[in-house]
């Protein structure tokens, strides 16, 4: 018997990075109850993680629910990052419908893009979002006639271009269908998506079918399969089979342990769940995304979205540095290569192989942004190690090489869109569309190889004067675009194992750019500056100043020392040649030369 659940709505909110998608959950959800009227709730709840704290991104998609009247709404709070796309279009597959949210000054930009075009091609209805309202810079009329024009371009049918507008303050927690007049609650919002997001129906009495479409792990129970019950229902403790539409031979025979749906922000046990419901399904050691969890007596697979493949991949080696082991806690090959393989339990976009070396594994993501979260979440879980140059991953198709490609939108002030496209010339950039945009502003697209991109957001923000936006995403394979140049600076190297004297310094920084201060320890080999002459060249930084008992007048003189270029991961990432690691502890980022001596160094580089 085929049901419709009036009870239940399942929507997922899509949008930009930063354009106030958790403020937005958040807000839904005080007010819909959820938390105690005394009770202090941090901003951001749903980004659990630290590092999506701190860069305010999401990374993961998480899932909760509020309750509106007598309706159950499940929220999928989705990632905007295009690094984490493949976490997007599985989510896309449990819900019926879509908010996006666009900020009323910034408008549609290309992630917000990216993630559209994966709701529109699943049919899905879409409610637009107009967020951050109450800024004195919004634009929204404007901004409406942008996101018409996006989902234009992105093919939208008729019934999806008529889609309802509801103007919001996430941070106020305010929401209205006029953009000049605010309610003072988001009653609008909520009702909004009660009138236009369709209840999920299904057969209740068909047989079980449940696709997985995000995996969690937890130390105690295990991996826990969470996704939409398609048809049927099901029962703690049931019988079931695990089928997979990519993988025909799968066919486990399994238990279903615990069964929890979402309240709020907790994950509640229930005896029972119907066709309709959002679960999380624990007891099964094996369960992977894309699994289809049916009765015995009818095994039937659901198609499933294909998992983003990875385009660049990278080296992780135990450390083997002068200073190894001095400040991480898990420093062994197997202590690394255990939670290389853990983080698989959660990530699908990311791959790890075993290599020739028991002390290195290859490591291959999304992109830089997916690699560099993956190492800034293991040093601060107390790993060292060391991490290679950043690789692109080549295909072969009849014969010949093809590369990942990037779509790159930047917006940019006027004065420097000069140096932006000549920059992206060199790195075999191509430019697509140049558009004109209020207030002395261009926005530019580009095609351009992922290779090419490397090293190059740094150089980006240090040509805009940190004022320039850029957003990248995948764009499929082209045929190989050719060489790029290699970065034109030099490595300064240090010369002996010791303490950085200041007098050791102030000689190498007329040489450079330095990456250190006074009194940092370090060793022959180590990488402690860039030169712009292009070769590396050695110093010794621990030299001492010879002490003498007849002194020049003014020889004693302070010397001084300009401030110490500091390097964060990605910079790191970007300035390192092939012939460089970074070694990674959950106290310092160091970068080292492959080969720390200086003859083998200098014997190798002949012998190529």
């Amino acid at each position: 018997m085929n049901i419709v659940r009036e009870d239940v709505r399942n929507i997922a909110i899509i949008a930009h990075v930063d354009h106030g998608k958790t403020t937005l959950v958040d807000s839904l959800l005080k007010q819909s109850g959820v938390f105690r009227s005394n009770q202090v709730v941090e901003d951001r709840v749903m980004d659990s993680g630290d590092i999506e704290k701190e860069r305010g991104i999401t990374i993961l998609s998480k899932n909760t629910s509020v309750h509106y009247n007598d309706t159950k709404i499940n929220i999928i709070d989705t990632p905007g990052h295009a690094d984490f796309g493949g976490e997007v279009e599985r989510v896309l597959k449990m819900v019926n419908g879509v908010v996006l949210l666009v900020d009323s000054f910034e408008g549609p930009m290309p992630q917000t893009k990216f993630v559209l075009k994966k709701a529109l091609d699943l049919k899905l209805p879409v409610i637009v979002c107009i967020n951050k309202i109450d800024r004195p810079e919004a634009r929204p009329n404007e901004v409406i006639d942008e996101v018409l024009d996006l989902f234009i371009d992105l093919g939208a049918e008729e019934e999806q271009l008529d889609c309802p507008f509801v103007f919001t303050s996430a941070k106020q927690g305010t929401a209205s269908l006029d953009p000049n007049v605010q309610n003072n609650n988001l009653s609008v919002l909520f009702e909004t998506i009660l009138e236009f997001i369709p209840a999920p129906k299904g057969d209740i009495d068909g047989p079980l079918q449940i696709l997985i479409s995000t995996i969690d792990y937890n130390e105690y129970v295990g991996r826990i399969g969470i996704g939409k019950i398609e048809r049927g229902k099901i029962n703690h403790n049931q019988d079931a089979v695990i089928v997979n539409k990519l993988n025909p031979e799968k066919t486990d025979k399994v238990k279903i342990g615990k069964i929890y749906e979402f309240e709020g922000l907790e994950r509640v046990e229930v005896e029972e769940a119907k066709v309709g419901s959002i679960i999380a399904v624990s007891g099964v050691s094996d369960i992977n995304i894309g699994d289809t969890i049916c009765p015995l007596d009818n095994p039937e697979a659901i198609p499933f979205v294909k998992i983003s493949e990875p385009t660049l991949s990278m080296t992780f080696s135990v450390n083997d540095s002068p200073f190894a082991g001095r400040e991480g806690k898990f420093v062994t090959s197997r202590q690394i290569r255990n939670r290389l393989y853990k983080e698989l339990q959660t990530d699908v976009s990311l791959r790890v192989e075993d290599t020739d070396s028991t002390d290195a594994f290859k490591v291959s993501g999304r992109g830089e942004l997916h690699l560099s979260v993956l190492i800034e979440t293991m040093r601060r879980e107390g790993y060292e190690f060391q991490v290679s140059k950043p690789e692109v991953l080549y295909k072969y198709e009849d014969g010949k090489r093809t590369e990942p490609m990037e779509s790159v939108t930047i917006d940019v002030s006027n004065e420097f869109l000069g140096s932006v496209i000549e920059k992206l010339g060199q790195r075999k950039g191509e430019l697509i569309s140049m558009t004109e945009s209020s207030g002395g502003y261009a926005r530019l697209e580009f095609s351009i190889p992922a290779r090419g991109l490397i090293g190059y957001r740094q150089e980006f923000m240090t040509d805009t004067k940190g004022n320039g936006i850029i957003n990248t995403v995948f764009a499929g394979y082209a045929p190989y675009k050719g060489d790029i140049p290699k970065r034109k600076d030099g490595s300064i190297i240090a010369f002996e194992t010791g303490e950085a004297t200041t007098y050791g310094l102030h000689s190498a920084q007329e040489r450079g750019i330095l990456f250190i201060g006074a009194g940092t320890q370090v060793y022959g080999g180590m990488i402690v500056g860039s030169t712009p002459k292009g070769l590396d060249i050695e110093v010794n930084v621990c030299r001492k100043k010879q002490q003498s008992n007849v002194r020049a007048s003014g020889s004693d003189e302070a010397l001084r020392l300009s401030p110490p270029k500091l390097m964060s991961l990605e910079e790191a990432l970007e300035f390192i040649e092939d012939d460089e690691l970074i070694e990674i502890t959950p106290i310092s980022f160091r970068m080292r030369k492959r080969i720390l001596d200086s003859n083998k160094r200098y014997k190798s580089k002949k012998g190529n």
